[in-house]
C-alpha cells in the first residue's frame, strides 16, 4: 500500500463537519457521501487487495476511524461497521465473491448477532435457504448494498445444527438491500446519523453461495488471524478517541474567549479550568496510547503466522473498554466545564456527549467485556472465543 489510508480521509474531513447535522436529522449517512467514501477503498481499509482493500493495518485502520469521529462519529461509526462487514467478502465462494471483491463501491453492513433462522431447502434445482428474522443494531442499514445477518440453522425437527463441539452453528447469509425491510426504529439520544434500525426477512430464498460459515474462518493471511472481535471493539474505541480530542479541542478554543458570568477572567485564565484541561489531556493520551500498544502488539502476533496468543487479545480488549469509558469520563467533564453552552444545539458538546454514551452500551465494551478480562487476568476458568 503507497497511501496511507489517512491521507484518503483528509479531503472528506470539512465536510463531514459541516454535514453532521444533516446527517444526525435524517438518521443516517447521506448516500452520495457514503458513495464517494466507498469508492476511495475507506470501506475496506484492511481487506487484502484482492478482495477489494486497501491492505492496510488494524492501527491504521484505528487512525482513519478516529480522524473522522472528530469530525462526525456517526460517519465514522458507519466506516467502522463497513470495514468489520467487510471481511466477509474474503469468505464468500464463486462468482458472487468474485464480483464483490471487484465492486469497491459496494458498501456492506452487517449484525453478527444470531437473531435469524435458517432452514436448508432447494427451490428450482437451487440448493439453498429460506431465511426468517429481525435484526437490531443494524448501523449503516440504509446505505448499505450488501447486510449480512447471523443465523442458526434449523433442522428437519425443528432444532438446531451443531457443530463437532456440541454448540449451534452460527452462519452470516449475504442479503441484497432491496430483499429486506428496513424498520424505523433507530430513534435514540445519540450516534443518531448511524441509522442504526432494525430489518428483517420473512421466508427469503437464498442460495447456498449466500452462506457464510463463521466456524471457517480462513487464517491464510495476517489480517484473518486478527481476532475479529477485538477489530470490532477497535473501531468502537477509535470512534471514542475521536470524539473526546474534538472536544478537548472546542473546550480549549472556547476557554480563550468565554467569561463566566461576574468574571472578568476567561476561563483559559483560571486555575481550576487549567488543571481540568491538563488532566483531560493526559487521560486521552494515556488511553490512546494503551490502545495503540495494545493492537500493535495484537498485529504482531497474528503476522507471525499464528493466532494471537491470550494475553495480547485480553490486552488489547481491556485497552479497547478502558477506553471508550476514560473518553466517556473525559467528555463529560469537558461538557460541565463548559458550562451553560454546552447545552445548545449549536454547541458540538452536546452531541459529543450523547454520541460517546451511546458508544459505551456496546456489549464489545461494555461491563460484561471487563469481566471477561478480569476472570482472565485472576486465572479464572474462562471461555476466551468472545476475546
Amino acid at each position: 500500500m503507497s497511501t496511507h489510508p489517512l491521507e484518503l480521509a483528509r479531503p472528506f474531513f470539512e465536510e463531514i463537519a459541516d454535514r453532521a447535522t444533516e446527517f444526525e436529522s435524517q438518521g443516517h449517512v447521506s448516500q452520495d457521501l457514503v458513495d464517494r467514501i466507498a469508492d476511495t477503498g475507506l470501506y475496506r481499509i484492511c481487506n487484502p487487495v484482492e478482495y477489494g482493500g486497501l491492505a492496510a493495518t488494524p492501527g491504521e485502520f484505528a487512525e482513519v476511524v478516529e480522524y473522522v469521529a472528530s469530525a462526525d462519529a456517526s460517519s465514522a461509526w458507519v466506516m467502522f461497521i463497513g470495514n468489520s462487514a467487510a471481511f466477509s467478502i474474503a469468505d464468500l465462494s464463486g462468482d458472487l465473491g468474485k464480483a464483490l471483491s471487484d465492486d469497491r463501491s459496494a458498501y456492506v453492513a452487517g449484525v453478527f448477532a444470531p437473531m435469524g433462522r435458517a432452514t436448508r431447502t432447494t427451490q428450482n434445482g437451487v440448493e439453498g435457504f429460506v431465511l426468517n428474522g429481525r435484526w437490531q443494531w443494524g448501523s449503516g442499514s440504509p446505505n448499505c448494498k450488501y447486510l449480512t445477518a447471523g443465523a442458526f440453522i434449523k433442522t428437519d425437527d425443528g432444532s438446531l445444527e451443531t457443530l463437532p463441539n456440541g454448540a449451534p452453528r452460527h452462519c452470516s447469509f449475504l442479503i441484497r438491500r432491496d430483499e429486506l425491510e428496513l424498520l424505523d426504529t433507530w430513534q435514540v439520544s445519540g450516534l443518531k446519523g448511524t441509522g442504526s434500525t432494525d430489518f428483517q426477512v420473512e421466508d427469503l430464498f437464498l442460495p447456498a453461495d449466500r452462506m457464510i460459515a463463521t466456524e471457517a474462518r480462513r487464517t491464510d493471511q495476517a489480517i484473518f488471524r486478527f481476532p475479529y472481535f477485538g477489530f470490532l471493539a477497535i473501531g468502537i474505541a477509535a470512534v471514542a478517541l475521536g470524539i473526546a480530542k474534538a472536544s478537548l479541542d472546542h473546550v480549549i478554543e472556547l476557554a480563550s474567549a468565554k467569561k463566566p458570568q461576574g468574571s472578568s477572567k476567561s476561563l483559559a485564565q483560571r486555575p481550576a479550568v487549567q488543571i481540568k484541561i491538563a488532566r483531560a489531556q493526559a487521560r486521552l493520551r494515556a488511553a490512546r496510547l494503551f490502545v495503540f500498544d495494545a493492537i500493535d502488539n495484537c498485529w504482531r502476533d497474528a503476522q507471525d503466522e499464528s493466532e494471537p496468543s491470550v494475553e495480547s487479545r485480553v490486552d488489547l480488549r481491556l485497552s479497547l473498554t478502558h477506553a471508550v469509558h476514560a473518553c466517556a469520563e473525559i467528555v463529560t467533564d469537558l461538557y460541565t466545564l463548559a458550562g451553560g453552552s454546552s447545552v445548545y444545539s449549536k454547541s458540538p458538546l452536546q452531541r459529543h456527549f450523547r454520541d460517546v454514551h451511546v458508544a459505551t452500551q456496546h456489549m464489545m465494551v461494555n461491563e460484561s467485556s471487563l469481566e471477561l478480562t478480569g476472570r482472565i487476568l485472576l486465572r479464572q476458568e474462562t471461555k476466551v472465543s468472545q476475546l
